[in-house]
């Protein structure tokens, strides 16, 4: 047995040097661990990217997403712009995530640089509607609950929807006509699919509408050959706001069904636009004086048709026999080869997939039955031989070289 004077001196000892741990491990970075040539540990990255949230609303726990850009920090006191981004019918859903797989949110996971905002992602849930009143109410309070924690700017609060979600936006712009900076739909209306009865009241309803949105920029985008949502709907509500003198633009991509989302939301210029529009500034009155009216945009209207792709040129056969050849990637091996038939071009790819390939230059081709936006841009040395073939996308470039006659087979 331990004699009762050790033991109290080892419980004193022991808690003593517990004491000296503990205020070793509360020691503040910077101070005791910088004055012996220690650097001090970074402080810890936000959480930034799509972000899992939830709401409670009308006693209903609503899982959604948030995306916050990597520049964003809690402590900074910066303003962020921030949008409202209502999803269409096939993501409804209660797990808070398939919303963020097409339109807007995929449009940032290709481009981050391009989207420096804030942007609220709410789901609808399955078998509703976004023009129900419970899922507006659901969808501005997520709104307001990340537009508090993140530091939503509210002169610069955007509106953004898709199908389903451009009928839901539209109810949002008319409900709350002088909360949003800037409006961009895609496949949107006001006339509901799941109710015809709407066109019986169309120059009621397109006057209620142009008349709440009022100067508010909107730009509407839809696909000519649409056959979900009408293109007809975007046509009339350009018409509306124009004639009110609104500022409305409206982009038709010819030869696109109802997914045209995907052409719209991967526009450079969408993301400056937005940024280009913020809501009137309140001045500041001296005592007495009159509060003058708000400096809103002035009118504006433009419609624009946008070709799926460029005109196609005729090339001769001397540009056609310097454009054929086979194209090797970095690794020596067989990326494309261009390969002629009279005087038509068609290109055969790694895995012997045949296309048809038009010209819009003598140095750039394209896929007149493919992607709208994929090109391939010859690159020829100072005699004008082409040497190399580029391919690229909105995302990425390929080199391929050119196969030399020497080398051939």
């Amino acid at each position: 047995m331990c004699c009762p004077l050790r033991l109290l001196r080892f419980l004193l000892t022991a808690c003593f040097a517990a004491c000296l741990v503990s205020a070793a491990r509360a020691q503040p970075v910077g101070t005791e661990a910088v004055r012996h040539g220690e650097s001090a540990r970074p402080a810890p990255l936000e959480d930034t990217g799509f972000l899992n949230r939830q709401i409670v609303s009308g006693g209903v726990i609503h899982h959604f997403q948030v995306y916050v850009p990597e520049e964003w920090r809690r402590n900074d006191n910066r303003k962020w712009p921030i949008i409202l981004f209502l999803h269409g019918r096939g993501e409804r859903g209660s797990e808070g995530m398939w919303q963020t797989q097409i339109g807007l949110p995929e449009a940032v996971r290709d481009h981050p640089e391009r989207w420096p905002f804030i942007i609220v992602m709410p789901q609808c849930p399955l078998g509703s509607f976004w023009t129900d009143p419970d899922n507006l109410a659901m969808a501005m309070e997520t709104l307001e609950q990340e537009s508090q924690e993140f530091h939503g700017d509210p002169d610069r609060t955007y509106l953004s929807g898709i199908s389903m979600g451009g009928y839901g936006a539209w109810e949002l712009a008319i409900i709350y006509p002088h909360r949003w900076a800037a409006i961009a739909i895609a496949a949107g209306g006001i006339f509901w699919s799941y109710d015809p009865t709407r066109w019986q009241r169309a120059s009621t309803l397109l006057a209620e509408y142009s008349h709440a949105v009022g100067h508010t920029p909107v730009w509407l985008f839809h696909g000519t050959d649409d056959p979900v949502v009408l293109p007809r709907q975007d046509e009339l509500l350009y018409d509306a706001i124009k004639a009110a003198g609104g500022h409305v633009r409206l982009w038709l991509y010819e030869g696109l069904k109802h997914d045209c989302w995907t052409r719209a939301f991967r526009e450079p210029e969408l993301p400056r636009w937005l940024l280009e529009h913020r809501l009137p500034a309140t001045p500041v009155l001296k005592p007495g004086q009159l509060q003058p009216p708000p400096q809103e945009p002035s009118a504006f209207a433009e419609r624009l048709l946008i070709p799926l792709h460029p005109p196609a040129i005729k090339l001769t056969t001397g540009q056609i026999e310097n454009l054929a050849g086979e194209y090797l990637d970095p690794n020596g091996l067989p990326a494309l080869t261009v390969e002629r038939q009279n005087e038509k071009l068609y290109a055969k790819d790694r895995y012997g997939e045949i296309s048809d390939l038009a010209a819009a230059s003598p140095t750039e081709l394209f896929y007149p039955d493919g992607s709208s936006i994929t090109r391939l841009v010859a690159v020829r040395d100072a005699e004008g031989r082409i040497t190399a073939m580029v391919l690229h996308d909105d995302r990425h470039e390929e080199r391929w070289e050119k196969r030399k006659p020497a080398q051939a087979q």
